[in-house]
């Protein structure tokens, strides 16, 4: 029986990272757009490094990622505060209105901000791009760090109010330690769905502000060219590092 499961585990990783793997080889086939193996080369990568438009892309992926992350990590925090802790008209329809935002096809959200920002006259830019990833990655923060919240004792607040503590004091000091997890988890989300976000940042980046899905998205229209199997599989790489990071701290948590 044992040997059954293992097996049955077995071929779903299989069947999880077989394009993956298969990715990772052929960024060192020497063939320029063959899938026939052709011979070992780093030549690809070099010619990675080389492409500083594709690098300037990814540096404004990440940072984009990293403020749109941080500060949807942010307000979901004291978005997950108030739906724990204060009790007030249609807080349970607010809760729903979050999972409505989760479940909303990337689609209908991209054209909505698009034609909001039309409305407005708001320039598609830097500044479109980060409120738009800010507003898909707060729903996301708020269900993780609320889901965490609903573990503790309710009467955690109170009883510090009982012994003198500030709302400040228990903020810093009692609930960030205890859903350091959570808001780390949220803030990881947070960045890797905005990191490969394709459809959203298409409507609201605008020409004069590249990132890299779109600038990968570009390059791949007229066939999958080693230099990008090169770049995917450094994300894969990077992507592996972080997970196993936060792992690691989490057990030691």
């Amino acid at each position: 029986m044992r040997t059954v499961k293992m097996g049955y585990m077995g071929l779903i990783y299989l069947f999880l990272y077989t394009p993956i793997i298969t990715l990772i080889i052929f960024s060192f086939n020497q063939a320029r757009y063959s899938t026939q193996w052709q011979g070992f080369t780093l030549n690809w990568y070099h010619t990675l490094f080389a492409n500083s438009d594709l690098w300037s892309s990814a540096w404004h992926s990440i940072i984009i990622g990293i403020l749109s992350s941080t500060m949807a990590s942010f307000i979901g925090l004291f978005a997950a505060m108030s739906l724990y802790r204060y009790k007030f008209m249609g807080k349970q329809l607010s809760y729903i209105i979050v999972f409505i935002l989760i479940v909303m096809p990337d689609l209908v959200f991209g054209i909505a901000l698009l034609v909001l920002y039309s409305v407005f006259h708001f320039p598609l830019g830097f500044f479109s791009l980060l409120i738009a990833h800010i507003t898909f990655c707060i729903p996301f923060a708020i269900v993780i760090i609320y889901s965490r919240m609903l573990t503790l004792e309710r009467n955690l607040f109170e009883a510090a109010k009982d012994l003198g503590a500030s709302d400040s004091v228990v903020l810093t000091k009692i609930l960030l330690p205890i859903l350091f997890s959570a808001i780390a988890s949220a803030w990881l989300l947070g960045f890797t769905l905005s990191l490969d976000d394709v459809l959203i940042s298409y409507f609201v980046s605008g020409p004069s502000f590249q990132i890299l899905p779109l600038a990968i998205y570009s390059m791949v229209r007229h066939g999958v060219r080693p230099d990008v199997n090169a770049l995917c599989a450094l994300m894969f790489s990077a992507t592996l590092i972080l997970v196993i990071g936060a792992h690691t701290l989490y057990r030691k948590k």
